[in-house]
């Protein structure tokens, strides 16, 4: 098994579609459940879901039996933060609220050792480098890194352009809840202002040259979003899941004004 070689980045570089599913349960043991199922990737969630290091590490464990990708999403583009899940293992990255072109390079210079970046040489340290048991690590780490920049405000948007054009970023996120807020439809990311916006920028990425992604949990929009180019697109979170699962079968056997009802309408939020 080649520890260093990330089949999600030559995927996005070959322009293969990718399916993901949203981790937000913070759990290792269902994160296991949802290795074997048969998606390209898993998303590892701090941004929103009750993570930190040590609860994405055991992730990253339980994961690394499976041929699926893990993704990790830290709650904000901190350099040492970024040092940290790179050194626990995380190959790639995907970094919410990014908002310029100087956002991007601090990005990029985050995930890389120096002279190309500012990343922290400890690889004695590092679960990435097996403890300095993976040969050529420190030569060629850099070039296995995927980072993924996250869109999802209108000065994000408005440098779209900037950011998808630096060098070392891999693809570029589209965040439609958060993006549907900042277009003055909060909680409707299916408003046609919102997706206007959203086809916009997808073809801007790939005018780019970069992967677009998105999340998706509608499976015509998801289908939608593939034709118009997207590589990357998750189509499913772990909690939604769980939750449409469990109030379905408990309303097979009781009803009651507490329960709420299906939420089915197309791009309704996560």
């Amino acid at each position: 098994m080649d520890l260093l070689k990330n089949s999600f980045k030559a995927a996005l570089q070959r322009r293969q579609p990718q399916f993901g599913l949203w981790l937000g349960l913070a759990d290792s043991y269902s994160a296991e459940i949802c290795a074997g199922a048969g998606f390209d990737w898993l998303l590892i969630d701090g941004e929103h879901a009750p993570n930190d290091v040590r609860t994405i590490l055991a992730q990253l464990q339980a994961l690394a039996a499976y041929s699926v990708h893990p993704v990790v999403r830290p709650p904000v583009g901190d350099v040492h933060l970024i040092k940290q899940l790179l050194d626990i293992g995380a190959q790639s990255l995907l970094i919410p609220m990014v908002e310029s072109g100087d956002d991007a390079r601090l990005l990029v210079s985050a995930t890389r050792y120096p002279p190309a970046g500012v990343r922290g040489v400890a690889s004695a340290l590092a679960r990435a480098s097996r403890w300095n048991r993976v040969p050529n690590y420190l030569a060629a780490a850099d070039s296995e890194i995927c980072l993924v920049l996250q869109i999802e405000t209108r000065k994000g948007l408005a440098a779209l352009d900037e950011i998808a054009a630096v060098e070392g970023v891999d693809g570029v996120f589209i965040g439609p809840a958060d993006l549907s807020a900042a277009l003055g439809h909060r909680g409707n990311p299916a408003h046609p202002d919102v997706q206007a916006a959203i086809e916009n920028a997808i073809a801007r990425i790939c005018a780019a040259g970069k992967a677009p992604g998105i999340l998706a949990a509608d499976e015509t929009l998801a289908r939608r979003y593939l034709s118009l180019g997207c590589t990357f697109v998750a189509v499913g979170l772990d909690v939604s899941l769980l939750a449409r699962a469990t109030r379905d079968l408990a309303r097979k056997f009781k009803t009651s004004p507490e329960m709420p009802a299906p939420d089915t309408a197309a791009g309704a939020p996560y």
